[in-house]
C-alpha cells in the first residue's frame, strides 16, 4: 500500500495513503483537534488524507474552527426543516458558510417560510444538538449518489451530482436519519456546535439563474461563545436601525415602486433637495480642480459599444437594444465612449493635457432582481464619473492630485478611515511592460505620499490597466467600496486617441477613469447608514424647523424662517395644531439638525430657543447669534465626527 509522509505539529509521521485525518492526529499524539488544514483545504477528522505535506490541527476556538462548526449548523438546520415539514416535502439546494454564519437554500412544497417561523426551526435545531448525533462521512460513486438522492427526492442534489466530473470525489454525510451530499468539513457530532441564531429569510434563484426555480434562503449566525453571539446580534439590531431603506422612507427622501420598475429610484422632494446640494458641491469642487463639466446622451449607437468593446465583454450587463431606423441603440452602461468622443472632437496639443472631463452621468445596467438592494444595487444610477487624459510625464502628479481629491471629498462627508487596495498586472494584460510599471509606480507613490496604508492585490488589475480602490469604514466598522482610480491602456488604442507633442508628432496619451463617490445612489445609502440618517448640517434637506408653541406665534415663526431663508438656509415651519411635545418628537424622527421653539418670551425679545439634534438644548439666542451659529455649522464639512450619535 502506498504511504505518505505528513508533518503534524512539528512531528513527522508516515501513514498509509487514505488514512482518516482523525487517525493521523491520534498517531501524532494530537488531542482536541476537530479538523485540520492541509495546504489550502480544511479537512474534518473523517476525511482520508491522500497527499503528503504539513497539517495544521484546528481546535475549537481557532478562527478556522468557525467554518467547520458553521457548516455543521447548516446541516442541522436542514435536518430540522426535514423533521418539521416532512422529509419528502423539503428539497435541499446548497448550504455553505458565510463570514459570520451559514445559510441553506431550500424548497418546501406548499409552504413559504416566514421570519416568525424561525424560532420553531431554532428549537428543533437545539433538540438535534442535544441528541449529539454522530456525523458520519462516506465516499460513494457517482452512480450510487444518483440512485441515493433520487430515492430521497432531492432534484437539486441530482443537478449538482450531474455536474461533477468523472473521477472527482463524491461524499455524503449522515447524522441520524438525515443524509446530505457535501464535501465537508464537519465537526464529529451534532453536540459539538456553538451558540447560534437564525436571522432572516430571503429568496435565491437556484444556481443564481433567474430562469431556474426561486428557493428560500434561511440565514443564521454562529459563534463558539454566547457573549460573542449576543454582541453580534446587537450589531445586527444597529444595522437594522440604520438601514438606508428604512431611513429613506422615514425621511421621505426616495422610493422604489415595482410598478415603475425594480431597481429604478425615484427621488422625492426632500431627496431632490439633498441631491441638488450634493451635486452643486460636487460641481464646485471639480471646477476648482480644473475639470470641465459635460453632459452626454443616455443612449448610443451599437457601433459605438462595439468599438469600445462593451458588446464583446459587457453585454450581459446591458439592457437589450432598441431598433431605430434599422440600427440598434443601447442605453449606456458607462460614460467613457462619450468622453472620448469629446476629446477627439478636435486635435489636442500636449499643452492641452491633462484634459479633465467630469459628468454626473446616469447609466443603466441590467442586474438580476435577486441582487437588487435599495440604493446599494440598482438598475439605473448616476455615476460621479470623470476621465483624465494626460501625457506619460504627467502621470505621477495626476494620480497624486486625484487621490488627494478623493480623500478630501470623502472627509467632507464625514468619513475619516480608509483602506486602499492597489491591483496590479494580470496574466491577460494588454499594454507594454513599461506602461504597467509606470502606472503601478504612480499608484504606489500617490498612496505613500498621503501616508495611507495599502494592500497589493497581485494580478488583480483589469486586463486594460492597474487601479486604486479606496474603501471607507463607516460608523459600524464596515468597509464600503467607493473611489476608484483606473488606468486604461485599451480604449486609447481602440479609439486611436492622440495628442500632438512638442516634436510636432502624434503620440498616444494615457487615460484614467475616476470615480470618487462611485454612484450618487449607492453613496447615499452608505452615507445614510453611516450617519444613522442624521446627515451633516450642510447636506441635510431640511436644516432648521421652526416650532410655534401656539397659533398666535405662527406669524413670528414665519418671519424667523424667512430671515433664515434669505441667508440661504433650508427651513420649515411646523404650523400644525399639535402640542409642542408632538412637534418636537416629529422633528426628532425626521432627523432635523436644529429645532427653533418660539413662544411669548421669544416673540417679545426677538429671540429663539434652540435645540440641536446632536447637542441637545442650546438655550435662547438672538436672531443675529443664531445666524452666526448656523453659518459656522454650514461651513464645517471636514471631519464630521458626530455621526455615531
Amino acid at each position: 500500500m502506498e504511504r505518505i509522509i505528513l508533518e503534524v505539529d512539528g512531528k513527522e509521521i508516515e501513514v498509509p495513503k487514505g488514512t482518516p485525518l482523525g487517525e493521523v492526529f491520534r498517531l501524532a499524539g494530537v488531542q482536541d483537534a476537530i479538523a485540520g488544514r492541509l495546504g489550502d483545504r480544511i479537512l474534518d477528522l473523517q476525511t482520508p488524507v491522500r497527499e503528503g505535506g504539513k497539517i495544521k490541527p484546528i481546535r475549537k476556538g481557532d478562527p478556522e474552527s468557525l467554518e467547520v462548526m458553521r457548516h455543521t449548523l447548516s446541516h442541522i438546520m436542514a435536518q430540522a426543516l426535514k423533521e418539521i415539514y416532512g422529509y419528502d416535502r423539503v428539497h435541499l439546494g446548497v448550504g455553505p458558510t458565510t463570514e459570520e454564519g451559514f445559510y441553506y437554500d431550500v424548497e418546501v412544497e406548499g409552504i413559504s417560510i416566514r421570519e416568525e417561523d424561525l424560532p420553531i426551526i431554532e428549537e428543533r435545531m437545539r433538540q438535534i444538538v442535544s441528541r449529539n448525533l454522530p456525523i458520519v462521512r462516506q465516499e460513494v460513486s457517482k452512480e450510487y449518489a444518483l440512485k441515493l438522492f433520487e430515492s430521497l427526492k432531492e432534484p437539486y442534489k441530482l443537478d449538482i451530482i450531474n455536474r461533477i466530473q468523472e473521477g472527482d470525489v463524491i461524499s455524503v454525510y449522515q447524522q441520524g436519519e438525515f443524509v446530505d451530499l457535501c464535501r465537508g468539513p464537519h465537526v464529529p457530532s451534532t453536540g459539538m456546535v456553538g451558540a447560534f441564531k437564525l436571522t432572516h429569510v430571503a429568496g435565491a434563484y437556484w444556481m443564481g439563474d433567474a430562469s431556474k426555480p426561486m428557493l428560500q434562503r434561511i440565514y443564521g449566525i454562529a459563534y463558539w461563545d454566547e457573549k460573542e453571539l449576543e454582541d453580534r446580534l446587537r450589531f445586527y439590531e444597529e444595522v437594522k436601525r440604520r438601514d438606508h431603506r428604512k431611513l429613506g422612507k422615514e425621511l421621505e427622501m426616495f422610493m422604489i415602486d415595482e410598478e415603475i420598475g425594480a431597481g429604478l429610484v425615484i427621488w422625492l422632494p426632500k431627496g431632490g433637495i439633498y441631491r441638488k446640494v450634493l451635486e452643486d458641491y460636487w460641481r464646485e469642487e471639480h471646477l476648482k480642480r480644473g475639470y470641465q463639466l459635460v453632459y452626454t446622451p443616455h443612449i448610443g449607437n451599437a457601433k459605438l459599444w462595439q468599438k469600445s468593446g462593451h458588446l464583446d465583454h459587457y453585454r450581459q450587463n446591458m439592457f437589450p437594444p432598441m431598433e431605430l431606423e434599422d440600427e440598434e441603440y443601447f442605453v449606456k452602461p458607462m460614460n467613457c465612449p462619450f468622453h472620448i468622443a469629446i476629446y477627439k472632437s478636435k486635435v489636442r496639443s500636449y499643452r492641452d493635457l491633462p484634459f479633465r472631463l467630469a459628468e454626473l452621468g446616469t447609466v443603466y445596467r441590467y442586474e438580476m432582481s435577486g441582487v437588487l438592494h435599495g440604493l446599494m444595487r440598482v438598475r439605473g444610477f448616476t455615476q460621479d464619473d470623470a476621465h483624465i487624459i494626460c501625457r506619460p510625464d504627467q502621470v505621477d502628479d495626476v494620480i497624486q492630485e486625484t487621490l488627494d481629491f478623493a480623500i478630501s471629498m470623502l472627509r467632507d462627508f464625514g468619513f475619516d478611515e480608509f483602506k486602499v487596495y492597489i491591483s496590479t498586472k494580470p496574466e491577460d494584460a494588454i499594454g507594454s511592460d513599461e506602461q504597467w510599471e509606470k502606472a503601478e509606480s504612480a499608484l504606489k507613490k500617490a498612496v505613500e505620499s498621503m501616508g495611507l496604508e495599502y494592500e497589493i492585490d497581485e494580478g488583480g488589475g483589469a486586463f486594460y490597466g492597474p487601479k486604486i480602490d479606496v474603501k471607507i469604514r463607516d460608523a459600524l466598522g464596515r468597509l464600503w467600496q467607493c473611489s476608484t482610480i483606473q488606468f486604461d491602456f485599451n480604449l486609447p488604442e481602440r479609439f486611436d486617441m492622440e495628442y500632438v507633442g512638442p516634436d510636432n508628432r502624434r503620440h498616444r496619451p494615457y487615460m484614467i477613469h475616476r470615480a470618487i463617490l462611485g454612484s450618487i445612489e449607492r453613496f447615499t445609502g452608505v452615507l445614510l447608514e453611516h450617519h444613522a440618517g442624521l446627515l451633516p448640517f450642510w447636506l441635510a434637506p431640511v436644516q432648521v424647523r421652526v416650532l410655534p408653541v401656539q397659533e398666535r406665534h405662527v406669524e413670528y415663526a414665519r418671519s424667523v424662517a424667512n430671515t433664515l431663508r434669505e441667508e440661504g438656509f433650508r427651513v420649515e415651519v411646523d404650523e400644525r395644531d399639535e402640542r409642542l411635545g408632538a412637534k418636537i418628537r416629529d422633528a426628532e424622527l425626521q432627523k432635523i439638525p436644529y429645532v427653533l421653539i418660539v413662544g411669548d418670551k421669544e416673540m417679545q425679545d426677538g429671540s429663539v430657543s434652540v435645540r440641536g439634534k446632536r447637542e441637545g438644548d442650546l438655550g435662547k439666542m438672538s436672531l443675529q447669534d443664531l445666524l452666526s451659529f448656523l453659518r459656522s455649522a454650514n461651513t464645517k464639512r471636514q471631519n464630521e465626527a458626530l455621526h455615531r450619535k
